[in-house]
């Protein structure tokens, strides 16, 4: 028996990176996979990968900052499917610079998506899951969002905010039956880190103790541990997935 067998899940950000990995985890262990991201044709090639591992997929084009757009993709999958299980919060954005050097619009547009736009496909889906008397909300933060981080400061503001999310619904909807955790992820290679120069990456490396970066696969696999009901105990945590970055 799949862990996540027959669950609803819909995971926002699905297009790369971690959210890829995470409808490929959820696929594998039998979810019907909601895949969202902005990049359409990325959505599409995400289905057909769901579908060709055996799951059951369906892909919308959507923009989390645009809540009446949310509320459509949320309707539309309990019309479908009658249900929603899993609601994996994964989809953000970064623009770094130093607080002397950060824009408005830099600021505005990652609380934006990471911290506005949590909101509001966790609001979305609320009512459905209180209603089911279950269901699972999980947050993308980072271990910046804990510990802070040079240049990021809309990033961590965002991040730091995700967990207080995550503190507050597991209050509120735990006594309903549904459970709300984090994620932490540390230094991942994902998309995000393309950019970054090799001797900037073999730097970060080094500050692990497991001396190497993380694959969106082990990211993958606790959001899929969280989405299941062997957590069925599991709420309000914030969990790091770092390499011991942190210690």
């Amino acid at each position: 028996m799949n862990r996540l067998e027959g669950k609803v899940c819909i995971i926002t950000g699905a297009a790369q990176g971690i959210g890829l990995a995470s409808a490929l985890k959820f696929a594998r262990e039998g979810a019907i996979v909601v895949v969202c991201d902005i990049k359409a044709d990325a959505v599409a090639a995400v289905v057909q990968q769901c579908q060709a591992v055996g799951a059951s997929a369906v892909g919308f084009d959507l923009d989390v900052t645009q809540r009446s757009a949310v509320d459509a993709v949320v309707a539309q999958v309990k019309a479908r499917f009658g249900r929603i299980d899993v609601l994996v919060n994964n989809a953000g954005i970064t623009q770094d610079a130093r607080l002397q050097k950060m824009t408005v619009e830099q600021f505005d547009r990652v609380i934006d998506v990471n911290l506005r736009g949590a909101f509001h496909c966790a609001q979305a889906v609320a009512d459905t899951m209180v209603e089911q008397g279950s269901g699972v909300i999980l947050n993308s933060s980072s271990v910046v969002g804990i510990y802070g981080n040079f240049g990021q400061t809309n990033y961590a503001a965002s991040k730091f905010g995700v967990i207080g999310f995550t503190k507050t619904w597991s209050r509120e909807l735990g006594p309903k039956g549904v459970r709300v955790n984090a994620v932490a992820p540390g230094f991942i290679a994902t998309p995000i880190l393309a950019s970054i120069p090799e001797k900037v990456l073999t730097d970060m490396q080094h500050r692990v103790p497991l001396r190497r970066l993380g694959q969106p696969e082990e990211v993958a696999n606790v959001y899929a541990f969280l989405a299941s009901d062997e957590a069925s105990y599991i709420n309000g945590a914030v969990i790091e997935v770092a390499g011991g970055l942190s210690l």
